[in-house]
């Protein structure tokens, strides 16, 4: 039975290549093996159980999480081995973060004594060793302790029988707004600095830290090459999307997701497409990036700019030119953020090249929690 081809399908749809899936994960884990890093994706980008076991079949140790909603997934899809990269303390979140510690290695996030003691009053009584790694902060300004108050909490975690102190780590998301590769280059090694030097300093305290983590896309072929770093944790970096070839990190080519999108209306001045901000978006990464042009990459007509979006509604400007696009032609947009296009979906169509050869669910869509 032939497939069908991505233009047959219905709009809006989320459209993954898994040739393009495929070349950037396999040149990730080229880049952990020939530096002799570990690699542990982010999952909030792609939000698959289907993909993350891809990344664990290609060797990734396990995967980073960003809600302890994402970590239940992943568990609960077979992933092992699962860093949950914020600091939570409440009794609600660390109640289910014990359920999941029968079945996977669980890894927590600290970043201050009150945190910490707070960890350590939940599981005091559970007799459970919880394995922590302490955030530090590499530039970004969010969560993580600065460098030299490092050995302070390291020391404080010392004391708490619960807990045990393994690895640091750090993330340079300021990295998405640079202006330059000189920036880029500079942010991470400033990123990978932060964690060597708050180890060295921890080490020089007598405390052992095992694991020296960093991660973002635009900087973790940087720092992830720098000596003493251990593991790096890209997220985007297996799709890529229009803030990331702003930055000159990918080209149009590397990018593996796409939305597909139908022309409904046609004006003398603009046409307008049925993927509006709640398929596309409306921002231009985290951290902002000013190097995208309007809401996506049209990729069969690139001259043409999406400049205006509503709820269900993109608008394209004509300015001179004759409309070439008929009411019900398609159209394949590169999202300026795939990470928050993703969870906008339930489902990915996947394609070689153009051709469906499946589907595939969305599974921690919406578990910001």
């Amino acid at each position: 039975m032939p497939s069908e081809n991505i233009y047959k399908l219905d709009t809006p749809s989320l459209l993954l290549n898994l040739h393009t899936l495929e070349k950037n994960v396999d040149h990730i884990v080229r880049f952990a093996a020939s530096h002799g890093v570990n690699y542990r994706p982010h999952i909030k980008t792609h939000k698959s159980i289907d993909i993350a076991k891809m990344q664990m079949d290609k060797g990734a140790v396990g995967v980073t999480v960003a809600t302890v909603g994402e970590a239940e997934v992943m568990t609960r899809g077979g992933i092992p081995n699962i860093l949950i990269a914020y600091p939570i303390a409440t009794e609600t979140k660390l109640s289910r973060v014990e359920a999941l510690m029968t079945q996977a290695t669980i890894i927590l996030t600290v970043d201050s004594i009150e945190q910490a003691s707070l960890i350590d009053r939940y599981f005091k009584d559970k007799h459970v060793q919880v394995n922590v790694w302490m955030k530090v902060n590499s530039g970004l300004n969010r969560c993580g302790v600065e460098a030299e108050e490092a050995v302070e909490l390291a020391t404080h975690i010392q004391t708490l029988a619960s807990l045990s102190l393994q690895g640091i780590f750090t993330h340079a998301g300021h990295s998405y707004a640079a202006t330059s590769q000189e920036e880029i280059e500079e942010i991470a090694k400033k990123e990978a600095e932060a964690v060597l030097t708050s180890s060295e300093l921890c080490e020089k305290a007598g405390i052992s830290i095992t694991h020296k983590s960093v991660g973002s896309t635009p900087t973790y072929q940087i720092s992830g090459a720098i000596e003493g770093i251990t593991e790096v944790r890209p997220g985007n970096a297996i799709f890529f999307d229009m803030v990331q070839v702003g930055l000159g990190v990918a080209h149009v080519e590397d990018c593996a997701l796409t939305v597909l999108s139908t022309v409904g209306s046609v004006k003398k001045d603009r046409i307008v497409i049925d993927a509006g901000s709640k398929t596309l978006h409306l921002d231009k990464g985290a951290h902002g990036n000013e190097s995208v042009m309007g809401h996506g990459y049209i990729k069969e007509y690139p001259h043409l700019t999406l400049e205006r979006l509503s709820e269900e509604h993109g608008v394209i400007p004509l300015k001179d030119e004759i409309p070439e696009l008929r009411v019900t032609d398609k159209m394949t947009i590169i999202p300026n953020h795939a990470c928050t296009v993703v969870n906008a979906f339930d489902t990915y169509t996947v394609h070689r090249n153009g051709e469906v050869i499946g589907v595939w669910d969305v599974h921690a869509r919406g578990r910001n929690d």
